[in-house]
């Protein structure tokens, strides 16, 4: 009988389950899978950073809704990995993180790399695998697959002990498991109660958020507001499922963004969230009107009423509910009576749109040197105008500068840390971008601080060929903590919060990019024409104005635990 071995078991799941790439940096630890996966279907991208890896892992699960997967070595391999594992937990982005580990008989022996892994991790995931039997290696990663996808998305951890990854089994003797796991729970009776909430209200609004990128909303989102009339606002990976050129759609959902969102949740009768956690970004409910209703509609039970009691909470799939709110709709026929009842809700919320908008509209346009951060921001929307074109920020203040500014066309499209507020997912999110999205643009905004965290994912870039334009808000340092420390303290303390000037697009060029400087307004959109012309990896340094305090760090000045 023909033997196997554990690296091949690994291997062969992740080839069964038409696996495109597994991110990851190289170790001894993995080097059984390693070998398997060589020159197999499956791509073996290798970054320069663990964290980097998981981060692209985790750009990947959220682009395709689909599990992204990451793979690193044992000890500083696995504990690397670990920040961009807490993101994805918190960002419910699906992901299986393999991790080699010292040998079962090795354990506790002071061997290479050796440390408990399990009780690290178990906190950041939605389960924690450990494989110790070499012939139960597919079942394991059957259930780290379906794990990641089913209910509400997140991260699963599977260790693989090295000498389970090097044992042999006889091939007879391997069960082979393969499940997919498809579940759109719905109580048809909660549509019928959400309706009649709807009928009821004066000014009801409606959030998207992440929970309806996953369960793939888009039409049926759209259809909801048309047949309705209701304003539609949209956050996190929510955006762009309905588009913000939609004349229902009144784009991001966070209240510093110039538009009609701070109006509208003071003045609301009736909140519909859509798979949309109440969290710091809606003041943890507190932004919303006291007297106004609450509907929560989410995969997790567990979120429901999370910082301020819900109204109606419907345990559904966000498709299956709009579907049969739509349906219901249709047999009452309510479509026409809805859109004239909240037809001047409607125009209430445009006007104080265009009003809000018009306040910031001479920093878009600043002709100001150093240049302002929100006229950079601007620069790159009204470049990335193309539906399918693919904005990635990072940064503190850089992705509240983007946050209010990026128009979202398509969903998918746009991608920031989230309410994890990690920095460095900039250059791993954009690479993971442009490999799923090769004929694509890609556009990175990040803030000059973040950009360093995972530096050397330009030189990743340059030698996968993968042709991102990063673009550098340059306020000489840490801007978010240097201002938030100004509003807090009356001053900032230079340590930790001040870098300098730093010739960013030179350090690219060095790697075999492309790197272009702009000082003033009018040199930013010649400079994104020639990045982009060029087909390489290029970087623009941008230098902005270090004094121009964001809504983010008067927000971190005064909200949460940071206020004394």
């Amino acid at each position: 009988m023909t033997s196997i071995t554990g690296g091949q078991l690994v291997a062969e799941a992740l080839i069964e389950r038409d696996v495109p790439y597994v991110f990851t940096l190289s170790g001894g630890h993995i080097t059984p899978i390693y070998q398997h996966l060589e020159n197999s279907s499956v791509g073996l991208f290798d970054t320069r950073h663990e964290q980097a890896a998981v981060f692209m892992a985790e750009a990947w699960g959220r682009l395709t809704r689909t599990p992204g997967i990451a793979m690193v070595t044992a000890g500083p391999g696995f504990t690397n990995s670990l920040t961009a594992v807490a993101s994805a937990y918190l960002a419910n982005s699906p992901l299986v993180l393999i991790s080699g580990c010292v040998g079962i008989d090795c354990a506790a022996r002071l061997d290479l790399q050796d440390m408990r892994q399990l009780p690290v991790i178990e906190p950041m995931v939605k389960r924690a695998l450990v494989c110790q039997k070499t012939e139960r290696i597919p079942e394991f990663m059957d259930l780290a697959f379906r794990t990641a996808l089913s209910g509400r998305p997140g991260p699963v951890y599977l260790e693989l002990p090295v000498d389970v990854l090097n044992g042999s089994v006889e091939a007879g003797h391997v069960k082979k498991k393969k499940t997919g796991v498809v579940s759109h729970p719905f109580d048809p009776a909660q549509a019928a109660s959400v309706v009649e909430m709807i009928s009821q209200a004066e000014k009801p609004v409606v959030i998207a958020g992440s929970g309806a990128w996953y369960a793939g909303v888009e039409r049926e989102l759209i259809e909801f507001a048309e047949k309705t009339g209701l304003p539609v606002f949209t956050s996190a990976l929510g955006r762009g499922t309905i588009p913000d050129t939609h004349p229902l759609c009144f784009e991001s959902s966070l209240a510093i963004r110039p538009g009609a969102g701070f109006f509208a949740y003071m003045n609301t009768d009736l909140v519909i969230l859509l798979g949309n956690r109440i969290s710091l970004f809606y003041i943890f409910g507190d932004i919303f009107n006291p007297k106004a209703k609450i509907v929560q509609v989410d995969i997790q039970a567990e979120e429901m009423g999370r910082n301020r009691s819900v109204d109606l909470a419907v345990l559904s799939d966000i498709r299956s509910f709009l579907n049969a709110c739509n349906s219901r709709i249709d047999q009452q026929g309510l479509g026409p009576s809805f859109k004239k009842q909240f037809a001047p809700w409607v125009a209430s919320l445009k006007e104080s749109a265009t009003n809000s908008r018009a306040m910031t509209q001479p920093n878009w346009e600043s002709g100001s040197v150093p240049i302002h951060p929100l006229r950079l921001a601007r620069e790159v929307d009204a470049f990335m105008n193309r539906e399918d074109d693919i904005v990635v920020a990072d940064g503190g203040d850089t992705t509240t500068w983007m946050g209010m500014t990026r128009t979202v066309r398509r969903p998918g499209h746009y991608l920031d840390y989230g309410i994890f507020g990690c920095l460095a997912v900039g250059l791993p999110f954009a690479n993971a971008a442009k490999l799923l999205y090769p004929g694509k643009r890609v556009c990175l905004l990040t803030g000059d601080g973040s950009v360093g965290f995972n530096f050397m994912e330009f030189e990743t870039a340059v030698r996968k060929k993968l042709a991102i334009v990063a673009v550098i808000n340059n306020d000489l340092g840490w801007g978010m903590i240097r201002h938030s420390q100004e509003l807090k303290l009356g001053r900032a303390i230079p340590a930790g919060t001040h870098i300098g000037k730093v010739d960013y697009h030179k350090m690219v060029e060095a790697l075999g990019g492309l790197g272009l400087y702009a000082e003033k307004p009018e040199e930013i959109r010649p400079a994104l024409e020639e990045a982009f012309a060029s087909g390489k990896t290029s970087c623009i340094n941008v230098m902005t104005d270090p004094t121009v305090i964001s809504p983010g760090s008067i927000a971190l000045a005064n909200l949460g635990a940071y206020k004394a």
